[in-house]
């Protein structure tokens, strides 16, 4: 359990070579993918999703590949098609960019919904199916999604129960004024617009580590806790669409690989409200006539962890 969580450490001091002052939400993405899940990165242009994502494939030992998500995109170019091979007079597949350790699927919401259903039923299943073959993809497969959240001209917004298939959705914001020199200060030093990052893990030795966050421990009052936080966002008089199970599911594994990323064996409840607003905001839809009240899900979330009580903290550790 310890080298797990010195080895998730040093992903995340890579990363921060690369990305400046984001720390805190490279976290939260890490802990989705020791988790097993997808990560939704929805975010305003130029704020480092795409560097994040490239970085992270690296420090992890993942193929990387970028799928940029257009108007025009078929779902058999992400799932990859069969092809006439004249040499060999037969058809042979050739796979899209799905058959990868960690894909970036940029601007998700500018592709078609059959599109997104093509990318969302493979991170589902873990396969593709086409033309009646079925071809598993690659261990471990993860996607991080990017969404522009304020442009809608030639967007199609990914429906709630699309939403709910990722584990969590983490926004960076803009950086403070120092992050941002340090940001053109180390371009500057660099001398060059390409960055790279060490090797820290491999393919095997983050199935290790995610092996391990399986056996981080889970106290059932942390447990019980995870269900009344979902539960409550269901019972909100401002909720139109609760968390479903699902929900409660996500913010307890990915608690599990939090607690590991902190050098713990078990959950504390502060995990679990550390990511309370990732993996529940996005499946929360507010009563449509408090839109213009400024009541959100994120708004909901809040309230929900600080009404919500606590437990103790004397049977949080194993026996």
């Amino acid at each position: 359990m310890a080298a797990a969580a010195a080895a998730a450490s040093r992903v995340l001091d890579e990363v921060d070579r690369a990305v400046v002052g984001k720390r805190e939400h490279l976290t939260v993405v890490l802990a989705g993918v020791l988790a097993g899940g997808h990560v939704l990165l929805e975010d305003l242009p130029g704020l480092g999703k795409t560097l994040a994502a490239r970085s992270l494939a690296q420090a992890l030992g993942l193929e990387f590949r970028r799928a940029q998500f257009t108007p025009d995109l078929l779902p058999s170019d992400v799932t990859g098609s069969f092809v006439y091979d004249q040499a060999r007079a037969e058809f042979s597949f050739r796979a899209g960019p799905l058959f990868a350790g960690l894909l970036l699927a940029d601007e998700i919401n500018r592709t078609p919904p059959k599109t997104q259903a093509a990318l969302l039923e493979a991170m589902q299943e873990r396969q593709v199916t086409v033309e009646g073959t079925t071809f598993p993809l690659p261990r471990p497969f993860h996607v991080l999604a990017t969404a522009n959240p304020i442009e809608h001209e030639g967007t199609y917004p990914l429906p709630e129960a699309q939403l709910d298939r990722f584990l969590l959705r983490v926004s960076f914001g803009y950086p403070s004024a120092d992050e941002e020199w340090e940001v053109l200060s180390r371009r500057i030093g660099r001398g060059r617009e390409e960055q790279e990052v060490a090797r820290v893990l491999d393919a095997d030795g983050l199935l290790a580590v995610q092996a391990a966050v399986e056996r981080v421990h889970v106290a059932e009052s942390v447990g019980r806790y995870v269900v009344a936080l979902a539960g409550a966002t269901r019972h909100h008089p401002s909720v139109l669409v609760g968390a479903s199970p699902r929900g409660s599911l996500a913010l307890l594994t990915a608690g599990r690989a939090l607690a590991l990323i902190r050098g713990r064996d078990f959950v504390v409840p502060e995990d679990v409200k550390a990511l309370a607003r990732p993996a529940l905001v996005h499946r929360i839809v507010v009563k449509p006539e408090l839109w213009l009240e400024d009541v959100g899900p994120a708004t909901i979330v809040d309230q929900v962890v600080a009404q919500v009580p606590v437990p103790d903290a004397d049977d949080l550790e194993p026996a």
